[in-house]
């Protein structure tokens, strides 16, 4: 059966990550970001490594240099980070990677759909700066 919702640590770097470089007002290196979040050093840098390929961070080299946002915060939604390390977030009713069954209704209901459609809502509306004045 399909997560309900896949979020790997990968993942879940990324998204707090990229709220913590939203508020900086200059670029920040990985190592104050990695201390905060209880990370290794390494993979978050691979996790920043994936942001700037997927064009969501721009990395500067120097004594100033570190990570910050390659749009403003109020542009990059929660989904935008979430299918860089997951691929696109399922959107149907089934908790089987395919159609199992030939039922008319669900035998939970609405509750998957209705849950599903709750968090791509949450992803697709919510941008790093909303998600970091919490």
């Amino acid at each position: 059966m399909a997560d309900l919702l896949r979020l790997s640590e990968a993942t879940a770097l990324a998204l707090h990550t990229m709220v913590i470089i939203g508020k900086q007002e200059t670029p920040i290196s990985a190592s104050p970001m990695a201390r905060e979040l209880h990370a290794s050093e390494a993979h978050l840098f691979k996790v920043l490594q994936q942001l700037v390929r997927a064009g969501l961070l721009r990395s500067k080299r120097g004594p100033n240099g570190g990570y910050e946002l390659a749009r403003a915060s109020d542009e990059i939604t929660l989904m935008d980070i979430y299918e860089v390390f997951e691929g696109p977030m399922r959107k149907d009713g089934c908790l089987f990677d395919s159609v199992a069954c030939d039922r008319l209704t669900c035998i939970l209901g609405s509750l998957v759909e209705d849950v599903r459609t709750r968090m791509v809502n949450h992803f697709e509306m919510t941008t790093i700066q909303q998600a970091g004045r919490t």
